[in-house]
């Protein structure tokens, strides 16, 4: 949850003597980016009652509501448990949302990656019993009490008193496709299969595309391969890379507190040394992979058991309606009918995932009663992406959502005369140094920097 401010209207409010447009911004934790139609349709009612009327879908895999006033904090986060959802870790200095390759175009090779994940991120969630006591005054909607209710903590079993120096981004890659751009994050597992069966994990360490502009000393990242681990050891070694970072992260200097400074500072063979003492076993070798691309895959695919999915573009994540494109509308009209999941993708688009041979049809109707298709866009528009910026992020120093739309318009019309609009080039924006959109690793990334002059006027001048 953070707090924020609309930065359209600060100007106009200062002048009126009143203070600034607060309201909040609430992350919902998504591990691997799955969710029922259930649980659709709980955030759209939310965001109805008590955000901004749309829901943002992030680049990783979370939903984000925003325009949340302060008397409206707890009735949300109460709304969002009774869905059997909720915001543990979706910011702070823990590890974050867990991502993973949703497309299960492939073979059960993709369930099992999902399962891994949510292992994954349940190990490594906070346990304080705080954020119950604090927003659903401990009141259980689900499970078994004694069992799955969080146990209140003086001090946490990984994180200890102090958590982390800074956030932790994990993410699961399936090749030859990797949505998630899994070099772009602090840990990272890619899935190694031999005869279509899952064997285990390359392991990397040490990504990031955070910066400060002007700051040198801050960079973007690619991880390095840190060596190989079976499936059955992937969540103890996810939890030593991180204690790793936690014991020798620099908490100094929270510009340089995260885990790509920490292997950048010491080496990746350092770094492995120290994962390895702790598990008590080394590493296999890395063990050869091949990535192709980084996008989703539009339109209807077929998976295991007869079951097709089918991946929607959603222009930079905001779903919304407007005039001529009814999108929430449609979606909202799925998931009452939709027997499936849906699934976020890392690109910020969705997934009507897991619908049964005979309900493609129904799907299929509404698709074409809302005009909803993916083939009106460019090839280009398809693999933009943009971080929320202006005007509610308190980071931005210019647009990204709102503008990259109108940039890729100008863009197209070349595009269209050179007989490329239906190419597949991945355009990303942000509006700070700081990347959420991974606009590092794109094949056209804009990222904005503010050069700031000073001018000293002397009593003479």
């Amino acid at each position: 949850m953070y707090q924020q401010d609309d930065r359209d209207l600060r100007e106009e409010r200062r002048k009126q003597g009143k203070e600034k447009a607060y309201s909040f911004m609430i992350r919902v934790r998504v591990p691997g980016g799955i969710s029922t139609p259930d649980q659709w349709l709980a955030i759209d009612e939310i965001s109805d009652k008590y955000s901004n009327g749309n829901i943002k879908l992030t680049t990783r895999q979370a939903f984000q509501l925003h325009g949340i006033i302060k008397k409206n904090l707890k009735p949300t986060m109460r709304e969002i448990n009774k869905a059997l959802m909720n915001t543990i870790a979706a910011c702070g200095d823990v590890n974050r949302n867990v991502m993973c390759n949703p497309n299960p175009f492939q073979s059960e090779v993709h369930q099992e990656v999902q399962d891994f994940t949510q292992r994954l991120n349940d190990h490594l969630l906070p346990r304080t019993g705080a954020y119950h006591e604090i927003w659903l005054d401990d009141k259980l909607v689900a499970g078994n009490v004694t069992v799955e209710r969080p146990v209140k903590v003086d001090e946490e079993p990984l994180y200890g008193k102090v958590y982390l120096p800074r956030k932790f981004k994990i993410a699961v890659a399936i090749p030859p496709n990797n949505d998630v751009d899994v070099l772009a994050h602090c840990l990272g597992f890619i899935a190694i299969t031999e005869n279509d069966k899952l064997v285990g994990f390359n392991v990397t360490v040490g990504g990031g595309m955070g910066m400060t502009h002007n700051n040198k000393k801050t960079f973007p990242r690619l991880a390095d391969v840190m060596g190989f681990c079976t499936v059955e050891q992937g969540v103890e070694v996810g939890e030593k890379v991180m204690l790793v970072q936690r014991d020798y992260g620099d908490r100094s200097n929270r510009r340089h507190a995260r885990l790509k400074y920490t292997v950048e500072d010491n080496g990746i063979d350092w770094y492995r040394t120290q994962v390895e003492e702790r598990l008590g076993y080394k590493l296999q070798p890395a063990r050869p992979y091949k990535f192709t691309d980084n996008s989703d895959r539009y339109g209807w695919t077929k998976g295991l058991n007869n079951s097709w999915h089918y991946c929607m573009f959603v222009q930079n994540g905001r779903v919304r309606d407007s005039p001529d494109y009814p999108l929430r509308t449609a979606i909202r009209e799925i998931a009452k009918v939709h027997k499936g999941d849906f699934r976020l993708t890392p690109n910020q688009h969705l997934i009507i995932g897991n619908v049964n041979e005979k309900d493609k049809e129904l799907i299929q109707s509404l698709l074409i009663k809302y005009k909803i298709s993916n083939e009106v866009h460019s090839g280009l528009r398809l693999n933009s992406m943009a971080c929320v910026a202006l005007p509610t992020c308190g980071l931005a120093f210019a647009e990204s959502e709102r503008y990259l739309p109108d940039l890729i318009d100008k863009i197209d019309l070349i595009l269209e005369k050179s007989g490329l609009i239906h190419e597949p080039i991945t355009v990303r924006m942000t509006g700070c140094p700081n990347g959420c959109a991974r606009p590092y690793v794109s094949e056209i990334g804009f990222f904005t920097f503010i050069y700031l002059f000073i001018y000293l006027f002397s009593s003479l001048f």
